[in-house]
């Protein structure tokens, strides 16, 4: 809605007591008051009949989507992605609803309250003694006053644009933080930030100042019939480069194509939607003083400045500390003994982090997205197995569903929108300017990330990431939320048909450019590998496993593996199940504190051996396990140890650094050997 119309305002009832105004006898034809109660009743049985049948078309949508995709696996075809499919069937049955419906409303009638200056959003209207409630709907120009849509069924598919927000895309956010693998999106971070905030901004104001010069070229052709300023520009700027790859990523996955250029799209993806939403947030904010408030005004530049660091900056804070509020209730309660409501309240913590947020002025975006991050990072660590498998298969129909369901109401939309506006020089001219946006976007940066990596970014992957910027639900929930003016009803015309062109044409080409760019494929960019169902661990020391060891802890972010020695030895601790315990990492006066905070789980030998931060060292004589200050040899001996070497004299890692490798994805235990392939039992915890 526009700023005015966003303000709640208090029931204001206003006394239409025309003459010639709405009577029951023009409804009713003179009945009596019994068969206008019962017109009513039946019209609100038709109503309610109206929503079921609404409903219905979107679950059989999302039925025949399913099926389609079923179907297209088996096939192994993979020109069409799975969202592009829900859009063509949504556009199928929005040629029908527009094109072979009749209407079924014909009592809309104007009435002028010239002494308001302002709409109002709820109106009380007086019908010869009868008060009817009246909502608002939005604006409509003078030119289309006679053109309001009176198919009743149209009306119950358009949905309100806060639907999408508040239900629809909590889910798809939350999933994308709490599924995140952390090996490569972290041995990528900086390159990943990168991308995501100066990337998105610089794209933003490449696009918001090309399309400034083809409004004004509109202006001058005469194709511009109300107004459009600088702001818009930016505006749409900031919601069009929003990027979401997801048929891409989706190809990605099941080809298994190159892990890093995997990483580097989807931690993109996952920051870019944070990033631009607010950057639309801070754009939305920027109001000049004077007459002119659209004109340049370095205050109010610095001002939305400061909002756009004030909302990410309290959003990411309220993410966090709601996944870590989650965090000690799971770790200090019995919940794991009862699953089902364990996972209740991890669903309902984090969706309500969403709300929380909008609720207190921040973006709901961000805060639920690190709110996932961070109930993968900690809270994961206290649930029981069934909460586990649950939530994670919760999220993920979730997840499908949501977005599936967006993307046949974008192909429904298309038709069923009342408010489109299409101007073929504004259409051209977002596609030039998206695609030099995004030009401008990745080579550059490319270029200037590839002076301090050691693994440099390639011109293939570089090519491939220029042609994966697809347009897709976050672009089209944020062109969507506001059409009350000309110029973001064009805005979200023109967002609709990028989306489609981006996920039908560029995702369909995503197989043929990965074999013209020859980028390898055969690895899992998603998961690990799978343990062995043997209860025999293979092992050998010197090998390609401790080389990627070594490569994942040398390339992983300098400012990540800062953060990790404090996480791992005080924040895992406090907040899970594991870690070292706080009686060996905090300073001695703090044993109280220790001992209440530590898990007593942490304290039984059983139990250390099963965490995934013990160490295993083979020694000459014995097998030695070490954890935290701690020896345990094979003959059952103990004690304090400092350091051990083993037989190559290499020197050993810290406890610190051996769990950033294995969280991180590295292998779960390390044993080094003179050139012996070793084969012995090693119990795992399911």
């Amino acid at each position: 809605m526009a700023e005015p119309l966003r303000r709640r305002l208090p029931l204001l009832p206003l006394l239409l007591l025309a003459a010639g105004g709405l009577r029951a006898a023009e409804r009713s034809g003179g009945s009596s008051s019994a068969m206008e109660e019962l017109a009513t009743e039946k019209e609100a049985e038709e109503s309610h009949r109206q929503d079921s049948v609404s409903l219905l078309t979107f679950i059989l949508l999302l039925t025949l989507t399913i099926l389609t995709i079923w179907l297209f696996k088996h096939r192994r075809v993979r020109f069409l992605h799975e969202t592009g499919l829900a859009m063509i069937y949504g556009l199928i049955v929005g040629v029908i609803l527009r094109y072979g419906t009749p209407s079924t409303s014909g009592h809309d009638k104007p009435f002028s309250c010239s002494q308001e200056d302002r709409p109002f959003t709820t109106l009380l209207v007086n019908v010869s003694g009868k008060f009817f409630e009246y909502t608002l709907k939005g604006e409509i120009s003078p030119g289309k006053i006679h053109n309001v849509e009176q198919n009743d069924m149209l009306r119950k598919v358009t949905f309100d644009p806060e639907v999408f927000f508040n239900i629809l895309l909590p889910p798809i956010i939350f999933h994308a933080g709490y599924s995140l693998k952390k090996r490569h999106f972290f041995r990528n971070l900086g390159s990943i930030l990168a991308y995501a905030f100066l990337g998105t901004a610089v794209s933003c104001f490449i696009i918001g100042n090309l399309m400034y010069g083809v409004v004004k070229l509109m202006k001058l052709v005469g194709q511009l019939s109300d107004k459009f300023y600088y702001t818009d520009c930016l505006l749409f700027g900031a919601i069009i480069s929003a990027t979401d790859p997801v048929t891409v990523l989706a190809i990605f996955n099941e080809l298994h194509a190159d892990v890093d250029l995997y990483a580097l799209l989807f931690g993109e993806s996952v920051l870019n939607d944070a990033v631009a939403i607010v950057l639309s947030s801070s754009i939305v904010a920027y109001q000049p003083t004077g007459e002119n408030t659209h004109a340049f005004d370095a205050a109010a530049f610095f001002k939305s400045v400061g909002v756009f660091l004030g909302i990410f900056s309290g959003s990411f804070m309220m993410g966090a500390v709601t996944g870590v509020v989650t965090a000690l209730v799971t770790k200090f309660t019995k919940l794991h003994c009862f699953p089902l409501l364990e996972t209740a309240l991890f669903f309902l913590m984090s969706w309500s982090t969403f709300l929380l947020a909008e609720a207190c002025g921040f973006t709901g975006v961000v805060a639920v997205l690190f709110c996932g991050i961070t109930q993968a990072h900690y809270t994961y660590n206290n649930l029981s197995v069934e909460s586990r498998s649950r939530t994670k298969q919760l999220f993920e129909v979730l997840h499908f569903l949501a977005e599936n369901f967006i993307f046949s109401y974008m192909g429904l939309a298309l038709f069923t929108f009342q408010k489109h506006i299409f101007s073929p020089v504004f259409i051209i001219g977002a596609f030039v300017a998206i695609f030099l946006g995004r030009a401008a976007h990745i080579y550059p940066l490319s270029f200037l990330l590839n002076l301090g990596r050691r693994h440099k970014i390639s011109w293939s992957f570089q090519h491939m990431m220029m042609f994966s910027g697809l347009r897709g639900a976050m672009a089209f929930a944020l062109a969507i939320r506001d059409t009350a003016t000309y110029s973001h009803q064009m805005m979200f015309s023109t967002t609709l048909l990028i989306v489609f062109f981006t996920v039908w044409i560029v995702g369909g080409g995503t197989t043929p450019m990965l074999s013209w760019l020859n980028i390898r494929v055969g690895v899992d960019p998603d998961q690990d590998p799978p343990p062995t169902n043997d209860s025999f661990q293979v092992l050998q020391g010197d090998g390609q496993d401790s080389a990627q060891r070594n490569r994942t802890k040398q390339e992983s972010a300098w400012l990540f593996r800062l953060w990790y020695s404090f996480d791992h030895n005080y924040l895992k601790p406090i907040l899970t199940h594991s870690g070292p315990p706080l009686t060996t990492t905090l300073p001695s006066w703090c044993g109280l504190i220790a001992r209440c905070l530590t898990s007593p789980q942490v304290y039984d030998n059983q139990e250390q051996l099963r965490e995934e931060d013990s160490d295993f060292i083979l020694n000459d004589g014995d097998l030695t396990v070490t954890y935290g200050d701690t020896t345990i040899t094979a003959n059952g001996s103990s004690g304090p140890h400092t350091a051990t070497t083993n037989l190559d004299s290499r020197r050993t890692k810290s406890s610190s650094e051996e769990a950033l490798e294995r969280d991180l994805g590295a292998a779960d235990h390390e044993v080094t050997s003179r050139g012996t392939r070793l084969v012995f039992p090693l119990e795992y915890n399911a």
